[in-house]
């Protein structure tokens, strides 16, 4: 199902169903597409969902960082959303969610991750070589998953578009530096928020040992595997996330 994006001044967010508020935050290379069955599941089981356009590429170069970013989600919650919301972070959109749990835990009811960075990820690393290459860049793409089908040519196309484009390579680059700098390791056991954990076994970028300490450091937290799937759940096994997801998460809005 495609959804229509709001767009205002300083937020472009797809919103949809109603219910309690479920905000998703996509990762460093992701987007509001990687969300689309999750909008469409969880829109019509009694939750309002909202996927907000996290702006990677919008801010100054100085303020390019993950806190800024949560700050953002701060307010977009403060400003459109009644009551605590449930989170759920993918990759980077994890992290983020990380600092604005700790951050303003009276905002966040629930808290969800799924290869999420925070303690460790591989990433592109500190630039783009081979950055014309696209064969490359296909390479890279294909490796976020368990399956290399899921890495799509329209995928392949906005990640090349992306690496290929100077300053948003720059500022991807300074954020995934900024994720590795803002490492969570003695912040998780202040986390006293619910939180979920759902985890590809074969996730490459943030591998299972990423998910093993988070669950022992995260006071409150409850780990699921999902086997035969990478670095998106939400987006390789949607179906398979999109029930434990809900079983966990029903009981506790």
């Amino acid at each position: 199902m495609i959804f229509s994006t709001k767009k205002e001044k300083k937020y472009s967010y797809v919103e949809a169903g109603e219910g309690h508020p479920l905000v998703l935050l996509h990762g460093l290379m992701g987007g509001l597409s990687n969300f689309d069955k999750m909008v469409d599941f969880f829109s019509k089981r009694g939750f309002k969902v909202y996927v907000p356009q996290l702006p990677i590429y919008d801010l100054p170069v100085l303020n390019t960082n993950l806190t800024t970013i949560a700050k953002y989600i701060i307010k977009f919650i403060e400003s459109h959303i009644d009551g605590p919301v449930s989170i759920v972070g993918n990759s980077m959109g994890g992290h983020v969610g990380l600092i604005l749990t700790l951050a303003r835990p009276d905002l966040v009811k629930n808290l969800v991750l799924t290869g999420s960075s925070g303690l460790y990820e591989r990433t592109f690393g500190d630039s783009f070589p081979r950055k014309n290459d696209r064969s490359y860049i296909r390479k890279k793409t294909e490796e976020v998953f368990y399956d290399p089908k899921v890495a799509t040519e329209d995928l392949v196309d906005e990640v090349f578009a992306v690496v290929n484009d100077r300053m948003k390579g720059i500022k991807t680059v300074m954020l995934a530096r900024s994720a590795i700098k803002h490492n969570m390791l003695n912040d998780l056991p202040k986390i006293v928020t619910p939180t979920c954990l759902i985890w590809g076994k074969q996730d490459n970028v943030t591998p299972p040992e990423v998910a093993e300490d988070m669950h022992k450091f995260i006071p409150n937290s409850d780990l699921f595997w999902i086997d035969h799937c990478g670095h998106a759940a939400m987006m390789e096994k949607p179906d398979e996330f999109n029930e434990i997801l809900y079983s966990w998460i029903k009981d506790k809005v």
